[in-house]
């Protein structure tokens, strides 16, 4: 005997405000009905001695110590620019003078 009938498939699309057809209500009650199934293999299949979890694998958060390095000089870091002024990179005005 299927789990869910067909009047159930009908109450649940008008409680949804879904018009049907009587095809659909047909199709969607053997749809329904095979998805129910297939949650109660699932739930017969879980173990009470297995703990609930969200992934499967553990879960590291690989991270390394912060260690202190110099950094670049102003030199170094701009030795490579087309164009410097002021220990800066110099680049085309784009807004007004103004701005």
């Amino acid at each position: 005997m299927p789990d869910i009938s067909r009047d159930e498939v009908a109450h649940l699309a008008r409680l949804s405000r879904l018009a049907l057809s009587e095809a659909e209500l047909d199709e969607f009650a053997g749809q329904l009905d095979s998805i129910l199934h297939h949650v109660k293999a699932v739930a017969e299949v879980a173990a009470d001695e297995v703990p609930p979890t969200a992934n499967p694998g553990a879960i590291a958060n690989v991270t390394r110590p912060d260690v202190i390095v110099p950094g670049l000089t102003p030199l170094q870091a701009l030795s490579g620019a087309p164009n410097a002024e002021d220990d800066r990179f110099a680049v085309p005005q784009i807004l007004g003078e103004s701005e």
